[in-house]
């Protein structure tokens, strides 16, 4: 027997070896199936033959070699690696999480394989007068004896009881049919006339391929970078190469799958957390078999197995959602850029409101940066219009003016967009007599009243209850609604303006599968209407009809504890504002706000983006914050405050001697409760990168040797977007 080292997933950071019987071929990047305590795990193979393995009489057996081929290839295995080490998480949970959950079950491939139908030798030399009573079988069998049919196409044809027939008496068979590398496609539709700067993007996307290159395209709202996109593709596409686009949200992969189906004659996939489980499977076969040319998805399907990437694409490259929250937490972006190093293929990250880190890059040269200054059609931007709230008589959260203006546009059958980011009815319930609050019991916040479900929800924790009756505090049953919701302003807009259609765009207003869909097809298809909803609305949509949008509330944003939050507002308030003007009609901008002198204010709507973004990096840099540092933050939850806050304490004891570091904390979370748990963080900031690693290695190493490390709940997150 031999000897090979696993990687499980278990929250362990360690390797397992065990034995292997001399007739099973485990390569690296299989998987096999092993016993692990009084439980079978299917782990990773990912060393042979160990030089430091204990004697092979202490070790346990492989149960099962699960896969003759690998199903993580070497480079796939190489950024893995490279990403367990640098986000400091266990190598077995993260090599598993990079495969689809059947696969991670233990399923065996080859049953997921594409099958197909043919002749067996006795069906070849059989006499068609032997079927002539059974029309069904003959005619299949006729069919099968002219070519090979795909499982999918033999079943809509003839059925599966002649087949079965067919198969019982030997004359048919089921074989696995390997799928084959896409087809370059013969021609490509012709795509729209591109401006100048575009024509440049697509130059220089162009002049990257075949070796590693990061690109920013910088482009406001409506300059056509995903017309960059398409014609950077089309040169690839015919080479024969793969290409992989992150989007951020899954409601925009199926406007953009539609998009680029309409473009290329080639297969184009999308990966999602909506599909089903075979879906999912059925699109990593496709790529790692080469079937698939193009693949368009969310931040995991960073990891699907290409066989031959040449381009990667991450669209809105700012947003939040690339970088997983919770568990293994890496982000989508920085992810990528080190997989196209490995694999030797150029980056193009897009963006109207680029990260303050991808901007950083651009100006100090790491990243080729491609401006798109203007719009595709040559539409002008947006104006901005501040609505100052102060003194003035509301109707539903909505201003005189704000109202006149939405009347004028319906007036002309144009669509009207109210952006309020902030989901329900209202933020919660509040006692008229003594001012009481509906607050969850499990978290420092809110409970947020849904009329509709007739619920109060948290949006921390999920937990809900019934209405209550009575005020908590005095036994008051005047409760009354606090604030408002995009379910409160979608009611109070059906009683202003009850001829006009609204539609409403929220996560609670989509959880139905297909109902965003229906959505979006619905605004597009029919005419004046009034949209309402939250960020959802704010990502790469294209209305051609809404000439007005109108953020309802934004003073809440202005003041946070988040150093990220000015850039946070910056990016949200121009993407919001990228949906209006996008078609003939002008576009406008009504800001409604009791701060309309706020300095953040002033400098997005007089400057643009683009100046207060490199205003943001200034004092960034001025205040030592990222990008000119890095960061790394641990956090503790638990029951008792105290023992979180002596946990962190413990660690930043370690710490506390390193020069190179900047140590802030311990320190309570901005929402200091979350179901039932106190939280606590520790910041580390420090200008060397290698040197702040190397002190987690340290802190890592040590605090598994504490009791107390059982009685927290704590996690790791390096380089963190969100501190709350």
């Amino acid at each position: 027997m031999t000897t090979v080292r696993v990687a499980l997933p278990v929250p362990l950071r360690q390797l397992f070896d065990y034995k292997i019987e001399p007739n099973h071929n485990a390569q690296i990047g299989c998987r096999v199936l092993v016993p692990f305590g009084s439980r079978k795990l299917v782990g990773i193979v990912w060393q042979l033959a160990p030089e430091d393995s204990f004697t092979a009489s202490r070790l346990k057996t492989i149960l099962q070699v699960l896969d003759s081929q690998p199903v993580l290839p070497p480079q796939l295995c190489q950024l893995l690696s490279f990403a367990a080490d640098y986000y400091h998480y266990p190598l077995g949970e993260v090599l598993i999480s990079a495969l689809p959950a059947l696969l991670r079950e233990g399923r065996e491939l080859t049953s997921f394989q594409p099958k197909a139908w043919q002749l067996t030798e006795a069906g070849r030399q059989l006499d068609a007068a032997t079927l002539k009573r059974a029309p069904k079988q003959l005619a299949l069998w006729q069919a099968l004896a002219q070519h090979r049919l795909s499982e999918s196409l033999m079943l809509q044809q003839f059925g599966r009881p002649a087949a079965k027939q067919l198969l019982d008496k030997g004359l048919a068979e089921e074989v696995c049919v390997p799928a084959t590398p896409f087809t370059p496609p013969e021609a490509t539709a012709t795509g729209l006339k591109l401006t100048a700067d575009q024509a440049m993007a697509v130059a220089a996307v162009n002049q990257a391929c075949g070796r590693f290159e990061r690109l920013l395209l910088e482009g406001v709202t409506g300059s056509g970078k995903t017309e960059v996109y398409l014609q950077s593709i089309a040169g690839l596409l015919n080479a024969g190469k793969q290409v992989l686009l992150i989007v951020p949200e899954i409601g925009l992969t199926p406007q953009t799958l539609a998009r680029f189906q309409a473009r290329f004659d080639v297969p184009v996939l999308c990966w999602h957390s909506a599909l089903s489980d075979g879906e999912r499977l059925h699109c990593w076969l496709q790529a790692s078999s080469g079937a698939a040319a193009i693949v368009i998805g969310t931040r995991s399907a960073l990891f699907l197995p290409f066989y031959q990437l040449g381009l990667v694409i991450i669209d809105e490259e700012h947003d939040q959602s690339l970088k997983q929250q919770d568990g293994f937490r890496y982000h989508a972006r920085d992810l990528a850029i080190k997989r196209c190093a490995i694999q030797h293929c150029p980056i193009l990250l897009g963006s109207a409101t680029p990260s303050l880190e991808s901007l950083h890059n651009a100006l100090s040269k790491k990243f080729i940066h491609l401006p798109l200054p203007d719009r595709a059609a040559g539409q002008a931007l947006p104006s901005f219009t501040l609505v100052d709230l102060k003194q003035q008589v509301l109707q539903f959260g909505l201003a005189g003016q704000t109202l006149t203006q939405i009347r004028a546009e319906l007036a002309k059958g144009l669509q009207v967009m109210l952006f309020l980011n902030r989901r329900g009815f209202a933020p919660a319930l509040s006692c008229q007599e003594c001012g009481w609050l509906t607050e969850c019991h499990r978290c420092s916040a809110f409970t947020t009243y849904h009329k509709q479900s007739r619920q109060l929800v948290c949006h921390h924790c999920g937990a809900s209850k019934a209405i209550p009756r009575q005020c908590g505090g005095c036994g008051s049953t005047q409760l009354k609604p606090l604030g408002q919701g995009t379910e409160q302003l979608e009611e109070s807009l059906q009683q202003l303006f009850p001829d006009t259609a609204i539609t409403r765009l929220d996560r609670d207003s989509t959880r139905r599968k297909g109902a965003l869909n229906e959505a979006l097809s619905d605004i597009h298809q029919h005419g004046a209407r009034l949209i309402v909803g939250t960020q959802m609305l704010a990502k790469g949509h294209h209305f051609p009809n809404v000439s007005l949008v109108v953020i309802v509330d934004v003073d809440g944003a202005l003041y946070s504890s988040d150093f990220r939050a000015p850039e946070q507002l910056g990016q949200l308030l121009t993407q919001v504002a990228g949906r209006a003007g996008r078609g003939s009609s002008g576009g406008k901008v009504l800001l409604q706000t009791h701060y309309p002198q706020h300095s953040l204010l002033q400098d997005i709507i007089q400057n643009g983006y683009a100046a207060f973004a490199r205003t943001a990096l200034q004092e960034r840099e001025m205040t030592r914050l990222p990008p000119y540092q890095f960061l790394a933050m641990f956090s503790a939850e638990a029951h008792q405050s105290e023992l979180c806050q002596s946990w962190l304490q413990q660690l930043a004891t370690i710490a506390a001697d390193n020069t190179a570091l900047q140590i802030l904390g311990p320190i309570p979370a901005p929402l200091e409760r979350r179901a039932g748990k106190y939280r606590w963080q520790l910041q580390l900031y420090s200008p060397n990168r290698p040197a702040l690693h190397q002190m987690l290695d340290i802190m890592l190493a040590q605090l598994t040797l504490w009791p107390h490390s059982r009685k927290v709940k704590w996690q790791l997150d390096v380089d963190p977007t969100d501190l709350s």
